[in-house]
């Protein structure tokens, strides 16, 4: 799954608001209005992939996904994250909304320990590519 990061600049800011989150719930979640329909394959080893800066940077592995009613008894989802956010080498991604399926295929690979240093902007990243640098 893709979804972007409203808000976020940064995997910091991202990591900050799940620890603001945590001091409250016990575990990072994030509310939608849809139920996956693929809700079972996204169980088995699934994760969320964060979209900050028009491009996804970081994955979380989904550990739970909860049908529950917000405040106004409105039917919702509830996506359970696990803590860890692993980050990815950045793969540019157009602003959409809600969220998407992503096929594993199409999913960008962890970064290593190490490669952060890697973690370039995307147009470079993938011109660096192209040219056959990297």
């Amino acid at each position: 799954m893709v979804k972007l990061c409203v808000g976020a600049e940064t995997i910091d800011d991202l990591a900050d608001w799940q620890a603001r989150q945590l001091q409250r719930i016990p575990e990072p979640v994030h509310h939608t209005r849809m139920m996956p329909k693929r809700a079972e394959e996204m169980l088995d080893g699934g994760s969320i992939y964060w979209v900050i800066k028009r491009a996804i940077r970081v994955r979380q592995r989904i550990i739970d996904i909860r049908a529950i009613t917000d405040e106004e008894g409105r039917a919702m989802c509830e996506l359970v994250f696990d803590t860890d956010l692993v980050r990815t080498y950045a793969q540019a991604k157009r602003p959409f909304q809600g969220w998407r399926y992503l096929k594993p295929t199409d999913a960008p690979r962890d970064l290593k320990t190490g490669e952060a240093a890697r973690d370039i902007p995307p147009d470079l990243d993938a011109a660096l590519k192209q040219a056959g640098v990297w």
